[in-house]
Formats: structure tokens, sequence, C-alpha cells
């Protein structure tokens, strides 16, 4: 099975990517990860990613694009994968589909997990870490017995800077105008599934294991 999984930040997908991959055993492939690898094994692309990462760029297209498809000729890809990262906009979408097609392979389902922007603030500036052994508590989900005050050691609770609303609302701005061409563009051509990641994770899963169970 060939998939490609999106949602905004907060919404799960990591937790959902660990439990697909666990029953249907394809790899995992997030752009950071194929990146990281494609450097370390100091490939032509890799070392082009890096000399645009060092300078605090963004890895141009082309270079993208070949690192994804080293990734997925590789031998672990041949039955399938989880595509997370990637594509972000409408080009290198075309360009997946382009690059499938010519590795005689196809997509089958576009994976989005669907949470209301409300409860995706409420699950991002939740949380509080322990300044003393970084122990981290969810203001909703998971609180320290004593307000601000860390259970474990007893240490003051902080909020990183990045989880604060002001921060947290412009990077859902952010993703939210760059998914829409993509989630557009992946609906025009079928491709699409819609998940009501606002459910209990087990929930979440079972619907998106309903789908993909019809794959094997």
């Amino acid at each position: 099975m060939n998939l490609v999984l999106m949602g905004l930040p907060g919404a799960g997908k990591g937790t959902q990517a660990e439990k697909i991959v666990e029953k249907y055993h394809i790899p995992h492939i997030s752009t950071g990860d194929m990146f990281r690898a494609a450097i370390k094994e100091g490939t032509e692309l890799g070392l082009k990613a890096k000399s645009f990462m060092d300078k605090g760029e963004l890895v141009p297209d082309e270079v993208t694009i070949g690192i994804v498809r080293e990734r997925l000729s590789k031998e672990d890809s041949q039955k399938g994968f989880l595509l997370d990262g990637f594509p972000r906009t409408v080009a290198q979408a075309e360009a997946l589909e382009n690059m499938l097609a010519g590795l005689g392979k196809k997509l089958d389902y576009v994976i989005n997990i669907d949470v209301d922007q409300e409860i995706l603030m409420e699950r991002l500036t939740g949380r509080r870490i322990c300044k003393n052994c970084g122990a981290t508590y969810h203001l909703v989900f998971n609180p320290p017995a004593v307000e601000g005050v860390c259970d474990r050691c007893g240490g003051e609770l902080y909020q990183r800077a990045d989880d604060n609303a002001e921060t947290v609302q412009n990077r859902l701005d952010v993703n939210m105008q760059q998914a829409k061409p993509l989630l557009g563009f992946y609906e025009d051509r079928g491709y699409l599934r819609n998940f009501n990641g606002q459910q209990d994770i087990n929930k979440v899963f079972a619907d998106i294991d309903g789908l993909l169970g019809g794959l094997n």
C-alpha cells in the first residue's frame, strides 16, 4: 500500500503513523529522516541538500524530489510506504505522481487527519515542562497534581516559547495555507480520505484500519 499522511500540527499524525507501520509493516518515510539518511550516506543529492540546509535555505524541489525517488527505490519500499511531510505543494504532488509512474507504482490513498483549529490550539498550547527534570505535562490531558509543580521532583513547570498561543496560531495558519491546495489536488484525483482526529486515538486508527484492510 502506497500512502501519503496529512494533518495539521497536533492532529496526531505521529501516533497514527506508528500504528499503521506496526500493523502493515511498511516504512514510515518522513522528509527529515530522508534528508538525514541521504546526508549520512553522503549521496550526491544528500550533499546538495546539506549545502542549502547549512545556509538555512529551503531545499529546492528538484533535490527533494530526487531524494524521495532514491528512498522509494529502496528494497523496503517495494511493498509499500507511508510518506509524511512530502509532498508539501501541488508541484511536488505532481512530481510524485510522475515519479511513482516511472517506478511502476501509484498512490492508493492520502490519509488526512482532521481536527478543529480550537482543539489543536488546546492540544498545542497546553504542554508544560519541568525546568528541573524535563518531565512533560498537559493542562488538559495530563495535568500535574498541583498546578505549576512537577509531580516527580517538585520542580517548576514552564511553557516553551514555541507553545504559546501566538506562535502556535501562526504555525497553524501557515500549515493550513500550505495544506489547502494540496488537499484540493488529492480530492480532485480521488485519493483523499478524511478521518476525524477528535476521537480517541484507537478509534481514529480503527477507522483508518477499516480503509486499509481493503488493500490487503
